[in-house]
């Protein structure tokens, strides 16, 4: 799943990204930054929470 469907998906459910964030204990910000591509989510927790998110990091092309 991108980012942008896992982002449509919680529209269509009528959840918000920031409470989902908050039950499964990431940051906010982390979450809206994976959620729009700004944290490439390689590793650490941001790699965490993208697997929880369902969104696999999508490496750079080099």
């Amino acid at each position: 799943m991108t980012p942008a469907e896992r982002k449509q998906q919680f529209a269509e459910n009528g959840e918000c990204p920031g409470q989902w964030a908050d039950q499964n204990g990431y940051p906010r910000d982390l979450v809206y930054r994976i959620l729009n591509g700004r944290t490439p989510a390689l590793r650490g927790k941001s790699f965490k929470a993208a697997k929880a998110l369902g969104v696999k990091p999508v490496p750079k092309a080099q």
